[in-house]
């Protein structure tokens, strides 16, 4: 069992305290976005015996069992952060894996280097991922039905979106989702800012559930993405509950602290909400214009107190441990690598007291069991 040191990444909209209150350390005043577990290349853990990834390297079959290894080849096929948003994350989506093997091998064909702006497959992987509230958290996930979306819109009472809404209401689901798409991403720039002004004002003076939009506009004035934004479901995760983000699912976190566990992949397309590159030809292609409910998702309990956050693929598992005072101890023993992270109490891994914030790495058939009392995820693989 490894005791985990982790890379906090500085990102622009990550918030200034929620990663340094968990930890119990003072701010330092920057944004603490992301604190990566796993062996990704770009921030890998530190451990005694050296990187994660220096670690599975030397010893595949040792640390990661031979069901991971044969599923996933010798890499940890996940990456656990905690995420802590003080302004929204860019509105984007990820590719199936097919689409993201036909996207690298592409731009690897045309040449485009890795680091290129205006590349979008980073890798020929998937990216599924799931995150779990650890504070009352705001996030954009699927598209609301088409009719829904319209009432939404229409309530701004901005002329130059009543285009958008006879769409929405003119076609099938999928044809109206996809044309209001691409009109919002393809407009003149300039028109699209004044669009944008009106409905920030409208939506700010309506407030309710406009709210969000407007602290979103004020982030990102003029960007089309403010209206994208507005097709898509906002849901408020309570602590403990949960959303799955498949391939083609636009989404986007707005504020709040949790728990992400990811394919290990950088494959995103972006929407809007940012800077960067938008590729409106690819990201057509690979989003999904299907409606529906975002699927809030709570844990399924089990005898031994674990509870699982179940998911429709095999790359990571997410489960959690809420310990009482007085719980007995779990056998922690698995045929699969696992990292645990504690964010509530001290608990102890094994000998391992964990504070909150602290994780361990346990390499595939570690015997350990958990005792103590506080909140404990755990993340695997599900073969």
């Amino acid at each position: 069992m490894d005791r985990l040191s982790n890379t906090v990444r500085p990102y622009a909209w990550g918030s200034t305290t929620l990663i340094p209150e968990l930890l119990g350390v003072a701010p330092t005043g920057e944004p603490q976005a992301e604190m990566w577990m796993g062996a990704h290349p770009g921030a890998p853990s530190g451990t005694d015996r050296g990187s994660l990834r220096e670690i599975i390297d030397a010893d595949p079959v040792r640390e990661l069992g031979r069901p991971a290894l044969d599923a996933f080849g010798p890499r940890l096929p996940f990456l656990l952060k905690l995420l802590a948003a003080g302004a929204p994350l860019s509105l984007q989506v990820h590719p199936d894996r097919s689409q993201a093997q036909a996207g690298f091998a592409a731009e690897e064909a045309a040449g485009i280097p890795l680091d290129a702006a205006h590349r979008n497959y980073k890798d020929d992987n998937h990216k599924p991922e799931l995150v779990c509230a650890l504070t009352p958290f705001d996030g954009l996930c699927g598209f609301r039905p088409p009719v829904e979306a319209a009432d939404f819109i229409a309530a701004l009472d901005v002329d130059s979106l009543k285009p958008y809404v006879d769409l929405l209401h003119a076609h099938p689901e999928e044809a109206a989702l996809r044309e209001v798409l691409t009109a919002v991403l393809s407009a003149d720039p300039e028109e699209m800012a004044h669009t944008v002004a009106e409905a920030a004002a409208a939506a700010k003076r309506l407030g309710g559930p406009y709210a969000p939009f407007a602290a979103i506009a004020h982030h990102f004035p003029g960007d089309p993405g403010v209206i994208a934004a507005m097709l898509l479901n906002h849901v408020r995760l309570q602590p403990g509950e949960a959303l799955f983000l498949g391939a083609g699912v636009p989404h986007a976190y707005l504020g709040g602290l949790a728990v992400e566990i990811m394919a290990n992949s950088d494959n995103v397309l972006r929407c809007g909400l940012t800077p960067k590159h938008v590729d409106i030809h690819e990201l057509l292609r690979v989003v999904r214009f299907e409606a529906g409910d975002p699927g809030v998702l709570r844990p399924e309990p089990a005898p031994s107190g674990e509870e699982l956050y179940a998911t429709p693929i095999d790359e990571f598992r997410l489960s959690r441990f809420v310990r009482p005072q007085g719980a007995a101890p779990v056998d922690l023993t698995l045929p699969t690598p696992q990292i645990l992270l504690a964010t509530a109490g001290r608990p102890k891994a094994g000998a391992l007291t964990l504070a909150p914030g602290e994780s361990v790495f346990l390499p595939a058939g570690e015997k350990a069991e958990l005792s103590g009392t506080g909140t404990v995820f755990r993340a695997t693989v599900a073969v």
